[in-house]
């Protein structure tokens, strides 16, 4: 009975069970929580923006720069994020990591994992390449020192970061144990004689020192070496020279003392230091270091004084001998470093030693991501410093893609930025793949081909600056068009071709160009022009202009590096605006021009001119506050007292740029140098600007603007611009295209490496690099206007750029 009873109860049809599932699943509470949610963000200039993001969809923002995306998507979201995880360690740990301070909003829930993939440049370290930033390196040295005949031993014995050493001793283990040790060989790869850098230096005496001077009348002309000052009198007071005989009536001996002598335990000055000779002084302390971490003038003594020239030994491959001489198949490391990542892929997958298998198949998946990413016409020997911004960024993925995790929020900037047209459809292919698995992805954007294929639509604004920080529009794709925002009316933007482009009026020639994939390019780029080189990613456009053009007379190059500055960096500090600045003050007050500046004299000596004090509380948040005493102005009550044409210097630091910019332009203010630096900067779209705000606040587009702004001072015919319209939203590129006008109408040539099509349309010359990428590329495979291009493509006979401006293009 009991049995029976039982199973009348529990006895329910498939359908039933079904049903009650979905039902379950329905309202399982997990379910509910499917949105970002954000409340009040205030970081920057955002305006208590209140906004809920999809999760486990594509979601892109967008807005005209500076409107407050990457204070949004970056300092808030993926910032408290990142925050979050790094309280999850312990105390000691934290204590261990960077601290992070809390993004400036209410309140944030949805938060899952971000991983940022920013737009930063890879390491410049001479040292650093492509295989070995995305660790290829690490497992090719392991492929070779399991197969390379004859081995050199080790994967160390393969790597050119690590010297070969040898040693004598007594070496104790850890457990106390002692051994002596004889000549115990530690391996490495590093080339002896460049010191795994590929490249030795060799340094022009004559711009060292000049030999008819003394060296108390200035011999001397490396910077920082004045006659008088320590660093002369330490050769003086050294005991080997004499300070008041010419240079070159020294005697061999002297000579080398001077120049070349090793580091000498020596009595100088009355102090027990180490003496050296002028040249290994200058290498260690200039040529040691990265070159674009000197101070301009430091580098430009370098550049001037010492060249560059391939390692006699290694033949600039970094390696050691026995490296060298390990082949696989006929293939040493080096060369296969070399080979193009395709290519590489390929040969690994000819490779077949069952004993090796999970080595190469993981090898192998590697190097088929570069190609997968279109990063397989680069080589692993690529110095990363040399990667541009875009490259730099999809290299940074190659780490995510195939990655098990899922609900992850991934969060791009501009992740199109330095793709040809062609490319943008394989970088929408990967942020659609890294969505389908289930993960959240956040792009700040100005493509309209990548808006295109967004889920949800972020579009802040409405202008920038403290124009900015409100979200103008929330939807998708389709409402945007009919919304009727700035991003909206722009999104169906189409150029026209010009009806009569400019006439050159001369040419610099290239003759036999060959740097990395060119084959030997001969072309004429016009003078008084626009003339845009273009073609896909890897076709060999900056290796033609940057390679054949700068450095010539007359040539300005405004190229993608990022620039540099802390919070006490700002536009006035940057541009040199603040110089003019200074002195109108000081004149103005009869006092010291030191005064006007928060890095000097004139600053709060509370906060030190930072403006804000810092408190440290151990492995929790630093405490940022503003100063009481100054109030945040960063300078002493004093010097406020100081007025020019009714301003104090905090007030003026305070104005835009259009608003600084009348008020130096006449009355007691009027300063013809300041007026002309501001100029500039309105000039190139930054007019609404604060002189005064930290370059940390700046977005990229904006930073890139600023820095086209100070070159545009430069005395030069010829102006060469890498990709001006990275950073910029849409309508940005309209006031950059007039700007480009003006330079041309006031005698300038205009050289403009780009891939946007409006900038394309706009030329009046083209230079098209392909057909391809890589080995592929590497020829100029169409010269003329931009109607003859789209002419060509739609006759049936298109360049993958033509293809695509024919398809960007107003239809005749």
């Amino acid at each position: 009975m009991n049995t029976a009873s039982t199973t009348t109860t529990s006895s329910t049809s498939p359908a039933d069970a079904s049903s009650s599932a979905a039902q379950s699943s329905a309202t399982h509470p997990a379910d509910s929580h499917d949105l970002i949610r954000v409340h009040g963000a205030r970081e920057n200039n955002l305006k208590d923006v209140d906004l809920e993001i999809p999760k486990r969809r594509l979601t892109v923002f967008t807005g005209v720069s500076g409107s407050g995306k990457s204070s949004l998507v970056f300092a808030t979201i993926a910032a408290e994020s990142q925050r979050m995880i790094n309280e999850t360690y312990s105390a000691f740990v934290q204590g261990l990591m960077p601290s992070l301070s809390r993004p400036d909003v209410d309140l944030l829930e949805g938060l899952t994992t971000a991983i940022v993939v920013d737009q930063e440049r890879l390491g410049a370290n001479p040292r650093s390449t492509l295989g070995t930033v995305t660790d290829t390196n690490a497992l090719l040295r392991l492929l070779f020192s399991r197969l390379g005949t004859p081995s050199a031993g080790p994967a160390v014995a393969y790597s050119f970061n690590i010297p070969a050493r040898k040693a004598s001793g007594v070496m104790t283990s850890s457990t106390g144990e002692k051994q002596i040790v004889r000549e115990a060989v530690y391996h490495g790869g590093m080339c002896p004689r460049c010191e795994g850098r590929g490249t030795v230096s060799d340094i022009d005496l004559s711009e060292l020192v000049d030999e008819d001077k003394s060296l108390n009348e200035g011999a001397i002309t490396v910077p920082g070496y004045k006659a008088g000052g320590w660093s002369v009198r330490f050769f003086t007071e050294s005991g080997y020279l004499d300070g008041d005989k010419p240079v070159r009536d020294y005697t061999e001996t002297e000579r080398h003392d001077f120049l070349y002598r090793d580091a000498t335990k020596r009595k100088i000055g009355g102090a027990n230091l180490t003496y050296e000779g002028l040249v290994p002084q200058v290498r260690r302390s200039m040529l040691t270091k990265d070159r674009d971490a000197l101070q301009p003038h430091l580098r430009a003594f370098v550049d001037r004084a010492v060249t560059f020239i391939t390692c006699p030994d290694c033949g600039g491959t970094r390696l050691a001998q026995a490296a060298l001489a390990s082949r696989i198949k006929g293939i040493n490391i080096a060369e296969a470093c070399a080979m193009q990542i395709g290519d590489l892929a390929d040969w690994v997958r000819g490779l077949d030693e069952p004993s090796l298998a999970p080595l190469l198949s993981n090898l192998g998946n590697l190097l088929d991501k570069f190609v997968e990413i279109g990063l397989g016409y680069l080589s692993l020997d690529r110095p990363s410093g040399t990667l541009s911004g875009g490259e730099a960024q999809r290299t940074k993925l190659i780490s995510h893609l195939g990655s098990a995790l899922t609900d992850i929020t991934y969060v791009f900037d501009e992740p199109t930025i330095g793709l040809h047209p062609h490319d943008i459809q394989r970088m929408n292919d990967l942020l659609l793949q890294l969505r389908d698995k289930g993960n959240t992805v956040l792009v700040v954007e100005h493509k309209p081909e990548t808006i295109a294929i967004a889920d949800h639509v972020v579009d802040l604004g409405p202008g920038a600056g403290s124009d900015g920080g409100t979200v103008c529009f929330e939807g998708t794709v389709e409402e945007l068009r009919s919304s009727g925002s700035l991003t909206g009316r722009h999104l169906a933007d189409r150029a026209a071709l010009k009806d009569s482009p400019r006439t050159a009026t001369g040419a610099l020639e290239i003759r036999g160009a060959s740097t990395h994939n060119l084959r030997d390019v001969d072309v004429d780029v016009p003078l008084g022009v626009l003339c845009v080189v273009t073609g896909v990613a890897g076709s060999g456009k900056s290796s033609l202009i940057h390679g054949s053009l700068a450095g010539r007379d007359g040539v300005v190059v405004v190229d993608q590096s990022a620039i540099k500055g802390s919070r006490r960096s700002n536009p006035a500090t940057y541009t040199g605006l603040l110089e003019p600045v200074r002195k109108a003050f000081a004149k103005a007050n009869g006092v010291k021009p030191a005064l006007f500046s928060a890095n000097s004299e004139g600053a709060c000596p509370t906060c030190n001119g930072a403006g804000v004090v810092y408190t440290q509380l151990g492995f929790m948040d630093t405490v940022a506050t503003t100063c009481e005493e100054c109030e945040g102005k960063r300078f002493q009550a004093a010097v406020l007292d100081y007025h020019l044409g009714g301003k104090d210097i905090a007030e003026v630091l305070a104005m835009s740029v259009a608003e600084a910019e009348e008020f130096f332009s006449a009355g007691e203010a009027r300063t013809p140098a300041a007026h002309k630096i501001l100029a500039r900067l309105a000039d190139v779209g930054l007019g609404y600007l604060k002189i005064g705000q930290p370059l940390t606040t700046l977005s990229g587009g904006e930073r890139q603007r600023l820095k086209l702004a100070t070159h545009l001072a430069e005395d030069g015919g010829v102006y060469v611009l890498d990709e001006p319209t990275a950073g910029l939203h849409l309508a940005d590129v309209e006031n950059l295209l007039a700007l480009l006008d003006r330079l041309v109408g006031s005698g300038k040539s205009v050289v403009v490496i780009e891939h946007h099509q409006a900038v394309m349309a706009h030329a009046d010359w083209i230079i098209d690099l392909g057909p391809g990428a890589g080995h592929d590329g590497g020829r100029v495979v169409f010269e003329g206007t931009p109607t003859d291009l789209v002419a060509q493509a739609r006759a049936g006979e298109p360049t993958l750029t033509g293809r695509h401006l024919a398809d960007y293009v107003q239809a005749p």
